[in-house]
């Protein structure tokens, strides 16, 4: 009767396993002929038939990960090697995203210990969708091995039917035993051992399975479902504000008339008509008053003292329009200087003349500043005062400093502005006519200074956008450009200046570069990028505004510190230089060798060219002299040689030349700025060829320059000079 009735019950499961079968699998046989169907080409009736060699044949593709659109000839100017240099290629791989993990590859030696010291690979993940079918397979069969077993044990030891709790308890050690048996884990010897003995050597023979993982990698996932919280709308109707339309025709005086009348009711609601606010207006209007009164009193008598002075100087008035010395008729090649007024202010007497600037609009008035070329004995005040010819006896401008006024400038463009280099390294705006107690910009702040002395200043062209701008130089060795914004003045560093080849040990033994201090400043006259700097080395640079890596050119000038330089008024590529190594020396651009020297016998304060001739300029020493040059007369001294001050008492600091009368300007270190007037001799202009009378003197100045140029020059073989227009006296 067992059997029988096992017999029965393994058919029943077996029938219940394939049932399940196929359940299983003609859900899929469908949706997979749906899909096929779906998947079926189309073949479109122009398509190319190819016969079953062409179709047999190989076609072979090497696919490369390089970037055809990568550029691989590309270069770039570097300015620190001076060349172009090729570009670096970009790389071939995109890196999307990139981060640290913690996972190993099991067949990695380092798995593979981990394996080993564990004893366990880890829990498998659950099995892909396509396993399905096959994992169900696995559970049935061990389920049908599972009963077996156990009803033949429940009714050895029972011998009875089977309880439907015991059916349950069965069928769960059954799902126990197939899933150890699934996940290959090894029973216990004594468990075997205890079981019947004819299978135990079917149980030694079975090999052990080993586990096997759904994931190459040893980690799992979790996920949690979490409890939503609700949302709620939460809706309030309000009343509606009031509304109202309104329309009308608004112009400029029905604006003002509302606003009066607004300003009346608020005056009549406050009742604030108190006597102490019509007593300020009343005293500001009566200062306001007093103001422009005194304004038309001081114009008044600047006329008057005017006439005074034009009565007491009548005679040196006459002087400075006609006077021609009739002995330069007698005297070839030489000339002299009359001495006109003395500048002179009453609390500048014990300063130097540091800077002389006339203006560019007015060219009777000129700017005198004040201060102090001895470093032990700064004053505590400086002055900058605007002299005329026309009253030498007081400045019509006073405009007092902190310390010692080094260098000014007047713009050429807005002649009421006037700019100051300090001694303790601001710089400061003015505007002559707001008046000169307050300067309408300022230098603030320790980033916004420079470190040392000013030595020179300049305007530069209006930028692209309408703002003024000017450029200092100071013994920090940095070129600042200074731009006027609404409120307050912005600073950039154009250039800093270091000794080219010049590196020195630095205290923790790197390498440093040495820098040395600017001490004047000139652009070019045509070109407003270009500019030359001199040194206190003796070095002169020519530099860009454009870029600051390298200098366009290196001149070793002097070999003191060099005081002044100077652009040819009429050949820009000419410019001369003053050193206090007692030279002064003319230069022509890109050439590392001065095309004229001139020993002077002292330190050279100030060199200028003529604004009249392209062969004239002048200097002025130590020694109180003014030195004047004609290269066209004599290339080799001076044609004038005159003292101004004492030689032990004074000294010459700064020389000005007026640029539409034939008269200079010395500055001392007493204070004093005297007016001399040049002779016919040292004035003298170009006298056209019988057969080009229409030639002005702008082009008579320059061939007569470029004859002298000729002479200096290394003349190619073949090379003719041209006669030059010969010089007579005006």
């Amino acid at each position: 009767m067992q059997p029988a009735a096992k017999a029965k019950e393994g058919k029943h499961k077996k029938t219940r396993a394939s049932k399940i079968k196929t359940e299983g699998g003609g859900g899929d046989a469908d949706d997979f002929d749906a899909w096929m169907k779906s998947r079926q080409l189309i073949k479109p009736d122009d398509q190319l038939e190819l016969t079953e060699a062409e179709l047999g044949e190989e076609v072979t593709k090497v696919l490369t990960p390089t970037n055809t659109n990568v550029v691989r000839n590309l270069v770039v100017f570097s300015f620190k090697e001076g060349e172009f240099v090729p570009a670096p290629l970009p790389g071939n791989t995109v890196t999307l995203i990139s981060f640290a993990g913690n996972s190993l590859h099991v067949d990695s030696e380092e798995a593979r210990i981990q394996i080993e010291e564990s004893d366990e690979i880890g829990y498998p993940l659950p099995m892909p969708n396509y396993s399905v079918v096959e994992q169900r397979e696995t559970i049935v069969d061990g389920e049908e091995e599972g009963e077996g077993e156990g009803e033949e044990d429940e009714k050895s030891e029972g011998g009875g039917k089977p309880t439907a709790a015991d059916d349950e308890e069965a069928e769960e050690e059954e799902d126990e035993e197939g899933k150890q048996t699934e996940g290959g884990t090894e029973t216990e010897p004594g468990a075997d051992d205890e079981d019947a003995p004819a299978g135990a050597p079917q149980a030694a023979a079975a090999p052990s399975k080993k586990r096997k993982l759904i994931n190459q990698f040893n980690y799992c996932e979790r996920a949690t479902l979490t409890y939503v919280n609700p949302k709620r709308n939460v809706d309030t109707q309000t009343i509606p504000p009031p509304r109202s339309q309104f329309g009308g025709t608004v112009l400029q005086w029905i604006i003002y008339d509302s606003y009066q009348e607004d300003f009346e009711e608020q005056q009549k609601a406050s009742g604030r008509t108190s006597v102490k606010g019509k007593a300020k207006k009343t005293f500001k209007k009566k200062t306001a008053l007093a103001e422009m009164l005194n304004r038309k009193y001081l114009r008044c008598w600047q006329i008057l003292e005017r006439m005074i002075n034009q009565n007491i100087y009548d005679d040196i008035g006459n002087d400075y329009r006609y006077w021609e010395d009739p002995a330069d008729e007698f005297r070839e090649g030489e000339g002299n200087l009359l001495p006109l007024w003395k500048f002179q202010y009453e609390k500048t007497k014990k300063m130097n003349v540091t800077e002389i600037v006339f203006n560019p609009a007015y060219y009777d008035l000129f700017a005198v500043c004040f201060g102090s070329h001895d470093f032990l004995k700064q004053p505590n005040e400086g002055y900058l005062c605007l002299f005329t010819v026309k009253n030498p006896s007081f400045p019509d401008y006073i405009i007092q400093t902190d310390c010692g006024v080094m260098c000014c400038d007047i713009h050429p463009n807005y002649p009421f502005l006037i700019v100051l280099g300090l001694y303790d390294g601001n710089v400061c705006v003015y505007d002559l006519r707001d008046g000169c107690k307050d300067p309408m910009y300022v230098s603030r702040g320790v980033n916004c200074k420079h470190g040392e002395c000013v030595w020179q200043i300049r305007w530069g062209p209006d930028m692209s956008d309408g703002e003024i701008n000017f450029f200092s130089v100071s013994s920090d060795g940095c070129v600042f450009q200074w731009i006027l914004m609404q409120n307050k003045l912005w600073v950039t560093t154009i250039i800093t200046l270091y000794l080219e080849n010049e590196v020195a040990d630095g205290p923790d033994g790197t390498k440093v570069i040495l820098k040395t201090g600017g001490s004047c400043l000139q652009f070019h006259p045509f070109d407003n990028n270009v500019f030359l700097v001199g040194t206190e080395c003796g070095f002169i640079y020519k530099c860009s505004t454009l870029f600051s890596s390298k200098y366009l050119m290196t001149y070793n000038a002097h070999n003191m510190s060099v005081y002044r330089i100077d652009f040819n008024r009429f050949d820009s590529n000419i410019f001369v230089s003053c050193s206090g190594d007692w030279r002064v020396k003319v230069w022509e651009d890109m050439r590392p060798d001065p095309l004229f020297i001139f020993d002077l016998g002292s330190a050279v304060g100030d060199v200028k060219w003529a604004p009249y001739s392209s062969t004239v300029f002048a200097a002025v020493t130590t020694e109180g002299k003014v030195h004047v040059f004609d290269l066209n007369v004599n290339k080799y001294k001076p044609i004038c040689v005159q003292a101004v001050v004492p030689k032990r008492k004074n000294k010459l600091t700064r020389i000005a030349f007026n640029e539409k009368l034939h008269f200079i300007v010395v500055g001392d270190e007493k204070g004093v700025t005297t007016s001399l007037k040049l002779s016919p001799n040292l004035r003298a202009m170009v006298k056209p060829p019988k057969k080009q009378l229409y030639l002005d003197q702008t082009t008579l100045q320059n061939a007569k320059l470029e004859k002298l140029l000729s002479l200096v020059r290394e003349l190619p073989e073949g090379a003719v000079v041209a006669d030059p227009a010969s010089t007579v006296r005006s």
